[in-house]
């Protein structure tokens, strides 16, 4: 592993915030923006916070090297592994369902329909997750720099860098507009995510030495903090421009924006800085989907063969464009599919550590029931909310998502512990 350990302070750093700064973060912090203002920063910024509670578990990750799935795997069964991995995939339903939302809500400013748009582009996602474009992820963070360019010159040109100071400034108190449950629904999901999602621990493994790791994943907290606000002083410099039209939906307010700076929708620039957009959209949302196939083929669930691979690849797009059609919110919808993984993992995971560290020995069928029943009651609290809307319990999806898997994770960790502990008793 050492010859892949290459990343130094700012390479990890651009790679940590490259993963996060993506179209939730973008289009979902501008739209909650146009109605909470600087509160709108809400899923960035517990991103940051999340990156900076990551040191506590950088050095752990990076001396472990291996993914969570296979560590957890080869200590309590390869049941175990499996498990976790079909966790990850379905959280990753979710992310593929966004980039088929915020593309489809940035082809509405150039004039298409919302609902068609998103089956057209969860066909454009299917198409581009079977051909090997991996190598041009270069493109879709150039345009994403491009867009975060734009943005910063939009709010130059609509006077409102003052707002951008404002909202650093006026986030702690703005926060008291969002919802108790609400607020720790989508903050302790999106921190806990950072802490245990191997999409971040992949770049954390290949830092060149224990002091680029520390720097890299501090500098990347700072400048996901710096970036959190944003999106949500653009909204918030265009409301008092007055420029955005009446009822416009909040997904569409960035592309707006954009196409605004450029002069217009149908004028070469801004089509320019509205593909800005939608080529990210299309290249994380076929990575997602790319990723989804490997989890079920790598895990042997099906036998590997082009005609298996084309079915999960229809299946994981379905999937996705069902849970798009749903609609809703996009962080409402990150953030519950964030809590699903979490709630599944975060018990099995820390009696791992629990264990690694010598503190307490749990038997690897509390674990495993732990996890099954972790899971399956995290899997079933997201249905249900996704199907019926009067089934939250703790004020809001993703906090009701939390409490229903880690507690039932506990209750079956603990069961299994003390049917193990029974059993060992000598019988009379």
């Amino acid at each position: 592993m050492s010859e892949n350990r290459k990343l130094g302070t700012f390479s990890l750093a651009a790679l940590l915030v490259s993963a996060h700064y993506g179209m939730g973060f973008l289009l979902g912090s501008a739209e909650e923006a146009l109605t909470l203002d600087a509160a709108g920063s809400l899923y960035p910024v517990s991103l940051a916070l999340g990156t900076i509670a990551l040191l506590a578990l950088a050095k752990f990750y990076w001396q472990e090297v291996e993914q969570i799935w296979t560590f957890l795997g080869k200590r309590y069964g390869a049941s175990v592994k499996i498990f976790v991995g079909l966790m990850s995939w379905c959280s990753l339903i979710g992310i593929e369902a966004i980039e088929i939302i915020t593309g489809a809500f940035i082809l509405k400013v150039l004039g298409a329909p919302v609902l068609p748009s998103m089956v057209i582009v969860a066909i454009l996602l299917m198409v581009i997750s079977l051909l090997p474009v991996e190598k041009a992820s270069w493109l879709f963070k150039s345009l994403l720099l491009l867009n975060f360019l734009a943005l910063v010159y939009g709010l130059w040109v609509l006077h409102g860098l003052p707002d951008y100071w404002h909202s650093s400034l006026e986030f702690i108190p703005s926060l008291a507009q969002v919802e108790p449950p609400h607020l720790v629904g989508i903050s302790l999901s999106t921190i806990l995510l950072v802490l245990i999602d191997m999409k971040y621990q992949q770049f954390v493994v290949q830092a060149k030495d224990i002091r680029s790791l520390y720097q890299g994943c501090l500098l990347a907290a700072i400048v996901l903090l710096l970036l959190a606000f944003l999106p949500s002083s653009v909204v918030v410099a265009a409301k008092h421009a007055g420029i955005l039209p009446p009822g416009i939906d909040g997904k569409e307010i960035i592309p707006f924006i954009l196409s605004w700076i450029g002069g217009g929708s149908n004028q070469p620039l801004g089509i320019i800085l509205i593909m800005s957009l939608l080529v990210p959209a299309l290249g994380v949302g076929s990575s997602v989907l790319r990723m989804q196939t490997k989890i079920v083929l790598d895990f042997e669930i099906l036998p590997v063969s082009n005609l298996n691979r084309l079915l999960v690849v229809a299946i994981n797009a379905l999937l996705g464009l069902a849970v798009a059609l749903k609609g809703g919110s996009i962080i409402d919808l990150i953030a519950s599919f964030y809590a699903v993984y979490v709630a599944a993992v975060l018990v099995p995971f820390v009696a791992y550590l629990l264990a690694r560290t010598g503190y307490y020995i749990f038997c690897d069928f509390s674990v495993k029931l732990s996890l099954i029943i972790g899971s399956m009651s995290a899997l079933t609290t997201l249905i249900l909310t996704l199907v019926l809307t009067n089934v939250v319990v703790f004020g809001s999806v993703e906090l009701t998502i939390l409490m229903m898997g880690i507690g039932f994770g506990i209750l079956g960790l603990l069961v299994g512990q003390l049917s193990f502990n029974y059993n060992k008793l000598p019988q009379s």
